[in-house]
């Protein structure tokens, strides 16, 4: 099911904390940067553009189900060699991701290490972009979307489900189920109202900066609403 996890540790009395990864712990959409980056490196020509944006279009109106827009997004990079991909990724995170990390997230993450918590990334973004964020952070473990590779290529195709709505919940009690965590000790942080099924399962919800929707959702269920705004370059 695409889940990658460093190795789990066995800690006394431990809680998880998941955090998303896109407008949670980073102020950018990690989607949007890797086919900017792609485009400025030719990788993306204008009509793999042209269709980027009819399909954010058709994503933000509600006109299509979100998994079937970002499954077709992904076609891009059919063929695409996996090391060309690991090489972007990189030129992403070290141009645009990793300096737009909120700055709040360390102190939360703080507070849940200090109590021995395991901390996650439970994300739709891609591997690569994930473990990356999570090494930088010091987090545990990642659970995330994969790209199928044949024979060293993209084949345009998630390896199994991405890692989107009722998937995150799905995977959130899995890890769970299989690390002998209690569902409600554990912390949900998400900005979307896509991240409602894992908050909703979850003990302790964490709302980031929330979209409409899920500020209204937040509000009525009297969970915790947070407004992250500073980044790490604002902070030098």
């Amino acid at each position: 099911m695409a889940t990658i996890t460093s190795d789990y540790k066995n800690r006394a009395n431990s809680y998880v904390a998941f955090f998303d990864l896109d407008r949670t712990i980073i102020k950018a959409i990690s989607g949007r940067a890797l086919a900017h980056m792609a485009f400025k490196k030719g990788l993306m020509n204008i009509s793999d553009i042209a269709i980027a944006l009819y399909l954010g279009l058709a994503y933000r109106i509600g006109l299509a189900d979100p998994v079937k827009i970002m499954e077709r997004m992904l076609l891009w990079v059919k063929g695409m060699p996996e090391q060309d991909m690991k090489d972007l990724c990189s030129e992403v995170l070290s141009e645009v991701l990793l300096p737009s990390v909120h700055s709040e997230v360390h102190n939360e993450l703080k507070i849940h290490q200090s109590r021995n918590a395991i901390t996650i990334i439970l994300s739709s973004s891609l591997e690569q972009i994930c473990q990356a964020v999570a090494d930088h952070l010091n987090m545990d473990g990642i659970i995330c979307s994969r790209l199928e590779v044949r024979n060293g290529h993209l084949t345009g195709r998630p390896e199994g489900n991405l890692c989107y709505g009722q998937e995150k919940k799905i995977r959130l009690k899995e890890y769970c189920e299989k690390n002998n965590n209690k569902i409600e000790d554990s912390w949900y942080y998400g900005d979307s109202i896509s991240d409602l099924p894992a908050l909703e399962v979850v003990g302790h919800p964490v709302c980031i900066n929330p979209d409409r929707q899920l500020r209204k959702k937040a509000a009525g269920n009297g969970w915790k609403i947070y407004t992250w705004n500073h980044t790490v370059n604002e902070n030098k």
